[in-house]
């Protein structure tokens, strides 16, 4: 019989596999905390809290994120006591500790268990910080980064033990935080991401679009520079030239996600269509927005090519189930992609800042589909062999949760792949 708590502003978020998995255990009580009314996992409470204030306008501007984190505290605590006061106290708290939410969760409840999940520490090197070759990184700029990470390190230090998604992302911590760290993806359903089902999709625009269409397709949540929006941008007029039947549905929403927005407050979409929209017949490109998950795996399985780039940043669960799909994927030779792909055996990786190079890979693959069917099927090899959610990343997330739970943290918490 457990109690467990899950906080996260985005709840489920990370979570939505493994807080109802625990609540269907028999006598447990779980309790999913966060700011944003999402899909509720089943068996689980979901509890709600009232968005913080952000920071003040007279605060230094790296203390910004501080102040606002440290508000989030405040309020997550709050409804912490809340919960005491009603006689909950949960025997574990799994949270994400990136806005503040963990910073004072030792304070309500000393002695629960506290599992918490490093998603990305900040580095003014190695990462995205100065990996666009346009960006100065000043001392300024430096300093700024630094101080992204004061929280998460605050939280971090009041725990029993984390998890990160990938290797790459937990080594871009302090050693002494990795050494305390498992690694665990939050896995993929492989069967939902398959080759097998639906492969006709019908966009926005009202255009319909099925496998053997010549169709391209870029995903992002937002359409950024982050996840190399620009770069597929400059590399589209010359993929569109040369292949006359060629359609690319682009896929992704125009706020403001990893980075900054342009100075002027446009979306990075209209900055990119000023760029090259000219060169670009638009009755072949298809801006849809976010669409049902349902029909971006659709996208995927009828796609001749899927380009995913990104900076050295967080890995996107849209890939890992592109691959499932047997999408053939063009990337970016970056250290998330590099972790789970190789070129020319489950995927193609490329220079980020090349558009012509990306151009000529994308028509290559176009032209000649059957060439890249190895590449395929090795994707979603890859995918049920790291990332399969039943078999493999759900199991080892419970272990981990449950050795955490028991207090026996180190050796026996980290999934044999990990060590």
């Amino acid at each position: 019989m457990v109690q467990a708590l899950f906080i996260h502003q985005n709840f489920p978020g990370q979570y939505r596999h493994l807080s109802p998995l625990i609540a269907a255990r028999k006598g447990a009580r779980v309790i999913g905390l966060g700011e944003r009314q999402n899909t509720t996992p089943p068996g689980v409470q979901h509890l709600r809290y009232a968005a913080p204030e952000g920071a003040g306008e007279k605060t230094h501007r790296y203390l910004r994120p501080v102040e606002s984190a440290v508000r989030r505290g405040q309020t997550v605590a709050r409804a912490l006591v809340t919960l005491k006061q009603k006689g909950f106290v949960p025997d574990i708290v799994c949270c994400h500790p990136g806005w503040g939410e963990g910073l004072f969760i030792r304070d309500v409840f000393p002695d629960t268990k506290l599992l918490q999940y490093c998603e990305f520490y900040y580095r003014s090197t190695g990462g995205d910080v100065g990996f666009d070759p346009a960006q100065e990184v000043t001392l300024d700029e430096m300093a700024r980064v630094r101080t992204l990470n004061m929280t998460q390190l605050t939280s971090l230090e009041a725990g029993d033990w984390a998890h990160s998604p990938t290797l790459w992302q937990r080594s871009r911590y302090p050693d002494h935080i990795q050494a305390r760290t498992s690694v665990v993806h939050e896995g993929v359903d492989a069967g939902f991401a398959t080759p097998n089902g639906v492969a006709t999709v019908k966009l926005p625009d009202g255009h319909t679009v099925t496998k053997g269409d010549e169709v391209i397709t870029f995903v992002s949540r937002n359409l950024e520079p982050y996840r190399g929006f620009d770069i597929f941008m400059r590399a589209l007029p010359e993929m569109l030239a040369r292949r006359p039947n060629l359609h690319a549905i682009v896929v992704g929403g125009e706020e403001r996600g990893y980075g900054r927005m342009p100075a002027d407050g446009r979306s990075w979409k209209a900055v990119m269509l000023e760029e090259v929209g000219a060169k670009l017949d638009m009755s072949r490109v298809h801006f849809t927005g976010r669409i049902p998950h349902e029909g971006l795996v659709a996208l995927f399985r009828l796609a001749r090519a899927h380009i995913y780039y990104t900076y050295p940043f967080v890995l996107s669960w849209s890939l890992v189930e592109a691959m499932g799909c047997e999408a053939l994927i063009i990337g970016s030779d970056t250290p998330p992609l590099a972790e789970v792909m190789r070129d020319g055996e489950n995927g193609i990786l490329l220079p980020f800042h090349d558009p012509a190079r990306l151009a000529d890979a994308v028509v290559e693959a176009v032209a000649h589909p059957d060439r890249y069917e190895p590449l395929r099927k090795a994707a979603r090899r890859t995918m049920l062999e790291r990332f399969d959610l039943h078999a493999i990343c759900l199991p080892r997330m419970v272990k981990l949760f449950d050795a955490v739970l028991e207090g026996r943290p180190g050796t026996d918490a980290i999934p044999e792949t990990a060590r």
